[in-house]
Parts: C-alpha cells; sequence; structure tokens
C-alpha cells in the first residue's frame, strides 16, 4: 500500500513538473490528459478517486478507534502505536495524493483556457492585421480616386472655359455677321436708289433728246 501511494506521489510530481516546464513531453501529457477526460476516463478517474477517499475514511476512523483505546487504557500499546503511525502515514499520503490530482486537474483546465486564449488572441491579431491591411488599401484607393476626380474637375473647367470662348467666339461673329448684313442691305438700299436715279437721268434725256428733234 505504501510502495503503491508513493509512486503515485512521485508520478503526480513529475506530471505536475512537466506541466509547469516547457518541454518535449508536456504537448504529450497535455494530449493524454485530453484523452483521460474523454469517454470513461472521468468515471474511470473519480472511482479512483472515491477509493481513495474511502480508503482514508478507513484510516482515519481507525486512526480515531486507536486513539479512544489508548485513552481508555492510559496505556500507551506498543502496537496501537506502530498501527497509529501507519494509519497516520497512509492517509498523510492519500490526503497528498488527492492533493496533488486536484493540482494537475487544475493545472491542465488553466493550460487548455491559456492555449485557447492565444488562439482566440492570434485569430483577432490576424483579424486586426487583414482590416488593417484592407483599410490602407481602401485608403490609397480613396487616393488614387480622389486624384482621378481633381483631374477630371481641372478637366471640366478646362472644357467650360473654352466653351466660354467658344460661345464668345460665337457672339463676336453673330455680331459680326449681323453688321455685315445691315451693311448689305444699306448698300442694296443705295444700289436701288441708284438705278431709280439713273433710269429717272434716262427718262429725263431720252425726253429732252425728243424736244430737241
Amino acid at each position: 500500500m505504501l510502495q503503491l501511494l508513493y509512486t503515485a506521489i512521485f508520478g503526480e510530481m513529475l506530471l505536475i513538473l512537466t506541466l509547469v516546464f516547457k518541454t518535449p513531453l508536456r504537448k504529450l501529457v497535455i494530449v493524454s490528459l485530453d484523452r483521460v477526460k474523454r469517454g470513461r476516463g472521468p468515471i474511470v478517474v473519480t472511482t479512483v478517486g472515491a477509493t481513495l477517499v474511502v480508503v482514508l475514511s478507513s484510516s482515519l476512523y481507525s486512526m480515531a478507534k486507536i486513539q479512544q483505546r489508548t485513552i481508555e487504557a492510559g496505556v500507551v500499546n506498543p502496537t496501537d502505536q506502530v498501527l497509529m503511525s501507519k494509519h497516520m502515514l497512509e492517509a498523510s499520503l492519500m490526503g497528498f495524493v488527492l492533493f496533488l490530482s486536484l493540482m494537475i486537474d487544475r493545472l491542465h483546465h488553466y493550460i487548455r483556457e491559456l492555449r485557447l486564449l492565444r488562439k482566440t488572441m492570434e485569430a483577432v491579431k490576424k483579424q486586426t492585421r487583414s482590416f488593417e491591411d484592407g483599410k490602407n488599401g481602401n485608403t490609397e484607393e480613396q487616393k488614387a480616386l480622389t486624384e482621378e476626380i481633381t483631374t477630371l474637375k481641372s478637366k471640366i473647367k478646362k472644357l467650360e472655359s473654352e466653351c466660354d470662348a467658344k460661345g464668345n467666339k460665337e457672339k463676336t461673329l453673330e455680331s459680326e455677321v449681323e453688321a455685315l448684313k445691315k451693311q448689305s442691305e444699306g448698300f442694296l438700299m443705295e444700289y436701288d436708289r441708284l438705278l431709280e436715279d439713273n433710269q429717272n437721268l434716262r427718262s429725263q434725256l431720252e425726253a429732252f433728246d425728243q424736244k430737241s428733234t
């Protein structure tokens, strides 16, 4: 019994050291504990723990009985003293085994939580990096679009100024055409007047010729 308890204690201490310090065996131990906690593993562990608790309770009960018998007898019996020491050692070792088992369970739980937290943090970091990269890409696209819009605005202003200049030229040409039209109308009127005067002069000459003959 004592050899079994010492072996269990040393094994549990070795497991705790493996879990505490980062060694190549740590991952293997964590995977093994994960498998133990799946399926029928928890039932087996609970059964072993309950058995240890029952044996511990029996040892404590035996110690209480020996203590009561010693008080009633008033004399310390060497056999009872040896049995008391044995039961006390067994109870101490079993209590230590249960305590180390609880430590192993808590360490394994916290290591798993830490691994999940690290994975979550890495995923968040990746999302943040991708978001920042996308943001930078959008910023560059926005800059390019802003530059293109500025260029288009300058082109539009240039075209508007050219259109205004052409409009002014057209207005000038229209005014010149209108002036030329008016001038040509004046010339036509003057030409008609001269034709009429010429006709009158001819008729007067013809009348004068007829009178002279």
